[in-house]
């Protein structure tokens, strides 16, 4: 015999709230309406659910083991409901973003920890990658935002983006390095020292090579190249090494006290750090929610990381 999942989610109310004008105000029924599903199912098993002459109602034994699965699914009912109410207001779901290694490290990762404090039940899948990987990750919808620097973005890319911080590199260094001695140095001393490679494919590899062509290098020293942020980071702090970075990375390790910037502005493309959407494509909740939080995040950091320059990189 087939039983209809609602009249036991009806007949489990009734159980729960021990009468029918209170177990209907609890679903959002109508009382009358409530009381012929008692009645019909009653007639189709051709048994009581509940003791005559009892109130609070008292259910039968059949009619406590229908209710005891009826209570099953209004759970799962309920629950459903929540979970689709908590995926409409962006508080539940899955956010898979991209980004290049050195921000992604440096900055987004507690920004993704922040935003799942308020959060906590959006999953974040993070992934790896320089502009071209990302956009085509994109494309495939492999991945929801990307969070990297870009140039210039070609009209009928299919893609948007949203500045979230001006691009600006520096000379980092460790806090102990000679050059930190001098007041002002000068671009012929840095090439006297060994320098870091970024890892092949980001833009600081031709940032950097560009930079020291500028410096009049003939030879570039590359001492150590290939690692991620941390592998730079631990390097940098035994080594009289230099390297190019995001002022804002250097930024986000400034509590560390290992890693600096020199005192000297150095020229750099236009670059701006963006998120990159699809621009035909219809975002989930969550996802926008999370984007609003890295933009915000940015913007409360814009105007730290705007004086940390000033003082790290012209005002020592």
């Amino acid at each position: 015999m087939k039983i209809d999942e609602r009249h036991l989610i009806q007949l489990a109310a009734v159980v729960k709230t021990g009468g029918v004008t209170e177990g209907a105000a609890l679903l959002g029924l109508a009382q009358p309406a409530v009381s012929r599903t008692l009645s019909m199912l009653e007639m189709r098993l051709g048994e009581p659910l509940f003791i005559k002459g009892r109130r609070p109602l008292q259910p039968t034994s059949l009619g406590l083991s229908l209710a005891e699965q009826g209570l099953v699914m209004l759970a799962a009912s309920r629950k459903a409901s929540d979970l689709v109410e908590s995926f409409r207001v962006g508080k539940s779901g899955v956010v898979r973003v991209g980004g290049t290694p050195f921000f992604m490290d440096a900055l987004i990762a507690g920004l993704c920890a922040e935003f799942q404090v308020t959060h906590p039940d959006v999953r974040i899948d993070q992934s790896y990658g320089y502009f071209p990987d990302l956009r085509a990750a994109l494309k495939a919808d492999q991945i929801d935002l990307a969070i990297c620097p870009i140039d210039i973005l070609d009209e009928g890319s299919g893609l948007e983006f949203q500045q979230i911080l001006p691009g600006r590199n520096v000379i980092a260094c460790r806090v102990t390095h000679p050059l930190l001695l001098k007041r002002r140095p000068q671009p012929s001393q840095l090439l006297d020292y060994p320098w870091v490679a970024p890892p092949p494919g980001s833009p600081l590899l031709a940032d950097l090579r560009a930079l020291l062509l500028s410096f009049g290098a003939t030879e570039i020293k590359i001492r150590y190249s290939g690692g991620s942020l941390m592998s730079v980071i631990n390097y940098l702090k035994a080594a009289d090494a230099l390297t190019v970075m995001p002022h804002s990375v250097v930024f986000a390790l400034r509590k560390e006290k290992s890693i600096t910037a020199l005192p000297l502005t150095i020229p750099h493309p236009e670059r701006a750090l963006a998120i990159l959407t699809r621009a035909d494509s219809a975002r989930s909740p969550a996802v926008d929610q999370f984007a609003q939080h890295i933009r915000s995040g940015f913007e409360s950091l814009r105007h730290l990381i705007k004086r940390h320059e000033e003082a790290v990189v012209w005002g020592r």
